[in-house]
């Protein structure tokens, strides 16, 4: 008897302890954990919405990069943090969905982890070094086919964006490709400008500085539209890939367990930063398509992310990519 009472006890004073802490939620710093390296776009976009949502919170937002094995080095530290809210992390596609499909985790994409809410999406830009002989991207794919085995592609990692759209376009364009990965998108960007690589995909936010600059060659863009702030980029429809499309989103998530009410305000702190203009206008001329409001919330994100999942899992497992 005197068990029970005690036990009936520690069960009603358990939601009160979480409310309290949701309450004085948050009273010091917290910790946004990017998978990848400094330099790339999830890096970029992390930068952008941290200012926002301190000030929305009250507190300083730190911005921790964390990078190494496609992302899943940060996903074990996140997913095995205190569930207290002040340890939270940004992820995209190929930290999210892609790496489940490859990687034997220590934690399972969907039930160690809180959804907080989605941030944006975005294409790929095919790109080169700057010494490439093709001028445009059928003179590439023919180049690339002269040098089957050999041209290399650089990537942020096994099972990352860049890493997953290289496989699908080898297999669009019939060749083989040499793999060459990276910590994130910075690096990779250094590694091409330095004509280390021959080629590589890459979110505008990273390759039109590179392109203004005179520093490598863009081909295409891999979408159905061409970019707004960078109109005279084709389309892989029109510059002679067709139908090779490849975009890759943006979210925030939290450790399993994270209340309820914390994850609220999180959310509530992602939605006004997504609604100021000066984040919009950041995001916009990085070519990052903000999702809708309906679409920020984080059942919006589970659903999504759960479709993402039973889309690309049995095409990535088709494609018998490995861990290196």
């Amino acid at each position: 008897m005197k068990k029970l009472l005690l036990t009936a006890i520690f069960a009603a004073t358990v939601p009160l302890a979480t409310a309290s802490l949701a309450d004085d939620y948050p009273s010091r710093p917290i910790t946004m954990v990017v998978p990848l390296s400094a330099g790339g776009s999830t890096d970029v976009i992390a930068r952008i919405m941290a200012p926002g949502m301190s000030k929305v919170l009250g507190q300083t937002i730190v911005v921790e990069n964390v990078g190494g094995a496609g992302g899943t080095i940060a996903g074990a530290r996140v997913a095995h943090a205190t569930p207290d809210g002040y340890t939270f992390a940004i992820g995209q596609w190929g930290t999210n969905v892609a790496t489940g499909a490859i990687y034997s985790l220590s934690y399972d994409l969907m039930k160690d982890f809180e959804p907080i809410g989605l941030i944006a999406t975005q294409p790929f830009l095919i790109v080169a070094r700057k010494s490439m002989p093709a001028d445009n991207l059928t003179q590439l794919i023919a180049w690339l086919r002269a040098n089957d085995n050999k041209a290399t592609a650089g990537n942020s990692g096994v099972g990352s964006p860049s890493h997953i759209a290289s496989v699908l376009l080898q297999k669009a364009v019939g060749v083989n490709l040499v793999m060459v990965p990276y910590r994130g998108a910075g690096e990779t960007t250094q590694a091409l400008v330095g004509e280390q690589i021959d080629i590589t995909l890459n979110t505008p936010a990273i390759s039109l500085g590179q392109m203004r600059a005179g520093q490598i060659k863009v081909y295409a863009v891999t979408s159905k539209q061409r970019l707004a702030i960078a109109p005279n980029i084709p389309t892989t429809d029109e510059a002679g890939l067709p139908d090779y499309y490849f975009s890759f989103w943006h979210a925030f998530w939290a450790p399993k367990g994270t209340p309820k009410a914390i994850v609220d305000k999180l959310n509530n702190a992602l939605v006004q930063t997504l609604s100021e203009p000066a984040t919009r206008t950041k995001l916009v001329d990085l070519a990052q398509e903000i999702f809708p409001r309906e679409e920020q919330s984080p059942k919006a994100l589970r659903i999504y992310q759960q479709s993402e999942i039973d889309k690309w899992w049995p095409i990535i497992k088709a494609a018998n990519v490995k861990p290196e």
